[in-house]
This record gives structure tokens, sequence and C-alpha cells, in this order.
């Protein structure tokens, strides 16, 4: 797959998981609004947050990611080789210099994110700053270019902000649900209402944040291959990312600020989970294993 190819992918993925979002918020919405009565209302509800989130996230992902993971630009005397790493890259790789922030925090990791090349941020935590030499953040960095390159920043950061919406908005009608709220509103009518409709009810809001998040492993898994290569082409040099990715790996602190939603968008799991290397932990991953990205760095 050529680079050009793997853009024009992004792109129609892009359009294909805002579409898909509509129609699973829309239709989450009118079966819980079936449930309670009032499909037309609640099914208008869905249709209009859901187009606000997809346009929105659109234009403002960036923002919204970085307001959710603490990050503040970063300072070029401060972090010197950070910002002199990223323009010589940048002007290598024949991209305009992106925005750089850093998270303070001990667990070394990084991310892009934006809608295009132009609008690109790529940011950094200090403990990545602090462990890695200049050789391994040239790795880091050349990776975090190369999803610019290749618009995953775009999908990556809609999908993060569309996972978390509906995620909030799942959790919300539940716990309405369960104490309260919306639940107790229709007592009457809920006497005379199908246990089979109630069961199917649950299911609903259980399957669809499930749903949202399989799409969210979907689109973030085989593009840690694909940049990682084309990253380790950048520097000439794929001993520097695999260096790098065995210190991130390695370190024991979680990354405070991450979320699920959020996740698939750093070089690797910000949550530390434990070494349990099995076909189950693997599937469910939001990136590939570690231990076989190194294994083919090493093999180029």
């Amino acid at each position: 797959m050529t680079v050009y190819s793997q853009i024009a992918t992004n792109k129609a993925k892009t359009y294909l998981v805002m579409t898909i979002f509509i129609l699973i918020f829309s239709g989450f919405f009118y079966f819980v609004g079936k449930y309670f009565g009032s499909p037309t209302p609640y099914f208008i509800l869905g249709i209009t947050i859901s187009l606000l989130s997809t346009f929105g996230s659109y234009f403002f992902s960036d923002k919204i990611v970085l307001l959710t993971t603490g990050a503040k630009p970063a300072n070029k005397k401060q972090f010197f080789d950070f910002y002199t790493v990223t323009e010589n890259l940048a002007i290598a790789d024949g991209l305009p210099m992106p925005k750089l922030y850093v998270i303070d925090d001990p667990s070394p990791n990084a991310f892009a994110t934006g809608r295009d090349s132009h609008h690109a941020v790529v940011c950094a935590t200090t403990g990545l700053l602090d462990r890695l030499d200049r050789a391994e953040l040239e790795g880091v960095i050349a990776h975090e270019l190369s999803h610019v390159k290749n618009y995953d920043i775009l999908l990556s950061s809609i999908v993060a902000v569309l996972v978390g919406t509906l995620a909030l908005i799942a959790d919300w009608i539940m716990r309405s649900f369960w104490w309260g709220g919306i639940g107790r509103k229709r007592d009457n009518e809920e006497e005379g209402r199908s246990p089979l409709f109630f069961v199917l009810f649950i299911i609903v809001l259980i399957l669809t944040p499930l749903i949202a998040t399989i799409i969210q492993l979907a689109v973030s898994r085989r593009r840690e291959f694909l940049a990682d290569a084309n990253g380790a082409l950048l520097t000439r040099y794929p001993e520097g990312l695999a260096k790098a990715l065995e210190k991130i790996s390695g370190d024991p602190h979680v990354l405070a600020t991450a979320t699920t939603s959020t996740a698939h968008l750093f070089i690797t799991n910000p949550f530390k989970k434990e070494r349990v290397h099995s076909f189950i932990s693997n599937l469910f991953s939001t990136h590939p294993p570690v231990e076989e990205r190194i294994k083919i760095l090493r093999s180029m």
C-alpha cells in the first residue's frame, strides 16, 4: 500500500466512521425512546447530538483531546531537543512544523492529533522527553509524523471524541435508569411492559458502547505497524524506535490523564496492563503487541 492510497483510505474511513456513529447514536436513542414510550423526541434528540458531535469532532477534536489529556504548549527553550528533532524531521518529510505540546507526567508516551498536516499537533510526556536519548526521540517523533502524513490523526481524533461521547451518554442513561431519573417516571406504564423488551433495552445499553469500542480497535491497530515502518524509513534507523518502544513499554508508570476513548492515540497503551500474553488480551488491546512491533523493526 502506497502513502497516497493510505491517505485516501483513511479519509474514506473517516467519513464512514462518522456515518456509522450517526446511525448507531440515533438508533440507540430511538430504542431508548421506544422503551419509555417517546421514540420520536428521543430520536430527534439523538440525531441532533450525533450531528453536533460528529461535525464538532471534525473541527475541534484536537482541542478536545489536548484538553482532556492536560497538555500544555511546549516551550522551545525548555524542550529544545523535542523542538529541533520535530523541526528537522518535518522538513525531511516535507511537512509543515506541527504545534508541540507537553503533558507533565512521568509515564513516557506520545501522540499526534489534528485534522490535517496544517493543523497537526505532536504531544509528548515529560517522562518520555526525560528518558529517551536523541536517536530514540527521533524514532518516536518520526512515528508520530507518519500518523500526520497518513491522515491517521484525523481518523483517530474523531474516533476518540465520538467514542467518548457515546460512552458518556450511555453511562448517563444507565445511571438515570437505575437511580431515579428517567427510569421511575413511567412506573405505571412499565408494569404492563414486556419483560423481554426490558432485557433487550439493557442489552442495547451495554452493546452500544461496546460496538463503539470495536470501531475504535478496528481503526487503531494496523496503523501502528504502518507508522512504525514509515517512521523507520524517515530516520533510516529502525533501532532508535525499537529501543524507545522497549523503554516506554517497560516503564511502570500509568498516564494519569489517559482515558479509554483516547488510549488508541498514544504510541503505546497508556494503561500499564499486566503482562498477560494471550489471544483474548491482544484481541481487545488498542495496540498491537510491543514485542511484535520491536521484532518487525529489528528485522528491517
